[in-house]
């Protein structure tokens, strides 16, 4: 007898909250329930400017829009902080170039 994959949150319809931790330089959505999670890694590389990493969403999970929630608290996060964001993550670059805000490009390093 096949086992079904109990819903996730998302699949739920319940809303996609993203966790940001400062101290692991990380931005978090738990996926079914604290198991899985898709992250958004950055890294300080001067006083005033991040660089923001990688992004990973489990297989199980993509297409779904969860990588956007990630990049948009990230590029968030740099805007209320007044940082300058250098894009190493092709899917944030990918994110940017789809949404090209002026409060995101003028926060950009070349």
């Amino acid at each position: 007898m096949a086992h079904a994959t109990p819903p996730s949150v998302l699949e739920q319809g319940g809303p996609i909250r993203v966790e940001h931790d400062r101290q692991r330089r990380q931005f978090s959505v738990r996926l079914n329930g604290c198991h899985d999670r898709a992250v958004l890694l950055y890294e300080y590389v001067g006083k005033r400017i991040v660089d923001l990493q990688h992004t990973e969403v489990p297989d199980a999970y993509r297409g779904r829009g969860i990588a956007k929630h990630l990049a948009k608290a990230a590029l968030d996060f740099v805007v209320e902080e007044d940082l300058k964001a250098h894009l190493t993550c092709w899917y944030i670059q990918k994110y940017v170039k789809e949404n090209p805000l002026p409060q995101y490009l003028e926060r950009l390093q070349p």
